[in-house]
This record gives structure tokens, C-alpha cells and sequence, in this order.
């Protein structure tokens, strides 16, 4: 019996941030997130629109996240499943409920982890040529002064 079966997803806004942050270690993801700040990784659920989880046996093995004004946009910050669970459809199926809990009218956007890049085409997603950032910066450091 394939492992997807077996698995329940649900939304679970008040995600353990334990759990979280195991998962996001499981999965890698944890390497291009704060997990080593607790507190900031508990505001980071607190302030998500959209947790999406999948549990193996009780055991949290995927999580989505998702930020939503829920009629244009949905920014899925985070899509996560641990390592020994990837490659038997956890990932799709968390992106697809966590679209479905924000509403299918809004446009599903995020920004692939360099190992994803192949990834998510194959699960139907559109690459977008023309995206920008601005880094984030570590709160301790003091903002630019204003020119005059």
C-alpha cells in the first residue's frame, strides 16, 4: 500500500513549533529557515493564514504555509516534507489543500528552493520570469539612516 493511503492531512493552525521546525530540519528546508530562533519560528506560525499538515501514524512528516488575502493572491511561504516521505505525492497534495483552504480564485505563488526548481513544473506549476526580492535583515542590525 503506497505511504500517501496512510497519511492524514489536515489544517492545523495552532501547529506545534517543535514540530514545525523538526520538519523543516527533515526536509532541508530547515536550512534556509530561522530554526534556531524558536521565537521567531513561533511567529512565523502565528502569523500564517494557512497551515496544512500531513501526519503519518500521528507523526507530523509535511507542513504548508501559507500567507492569503483569500480572493487574489496566496504566498506559500513554506512546503515541507521530510526526507524519507518525499517523492510519494505528500508535497503535491499539501499544495493543492492549502490552495483549496485559500481558495482555488487565488493565484498559488512561491519561491522554489534551489533543489525544487524541477520539482514543482512536474506538479503543474508555471515559472513566472519576472519576480524580484529584497532580502531580509537580521533585526539586530540597525536600519539606514535617512538621506536629506
Amino acid at each position: 500500500m503506497a505511504i500517501l493511503a496512510e497519511v492524514e492531512f489536515a489544517v492545523e493552525p495552532d501547529l506545534n513549533v517543535n514540530e514545525f521546525i523538526h520538519v523543516l530540519v527533515r526536509s532541508t528546508l530547515g536550512e534556509r529557515r530561522p530554526v534556531q530562533d524558536r521565537e521567531r519560528m513561533q511567529v512565523m506560525l502565528d502569523q500564517a493564514d494557512v497551515i496544512v499538515t500531513a501526519r503519518h501514524h500521528g507523526q507530523l512528516v509535511g507542513v504548508s504555509r501559507a500567507i492569503t488575502d483569500f480572493s487574489y493572491c496566496t504566498y506559500l511561504s513554506d512546503l515541507a516534507v521530510s526526507s524519507e516521505y518525499q517523492r510519494q505525492g505528500i508535497g503535491r497534495e499539501l499544495l493543492l489543500r492549502t490552495h483549496q483552504e485559500a481558495g482555488f480564485q487565488t493565484r498559488l505563488v512561491l519561491i522554489a528552493a534551489p533543489g525544487a526548481v524541477t520539482y514543482y513544473p512536474a506538479i503543474g506549476l508555471e515559472q513566472h520570469p519576472s519576480c524580484w526580492t529584497i532580502a531580509g535583515r537580521d533585526p539586530d542590525v540597525s536600519q539606514p539612516t535617512e538621506q536629506k
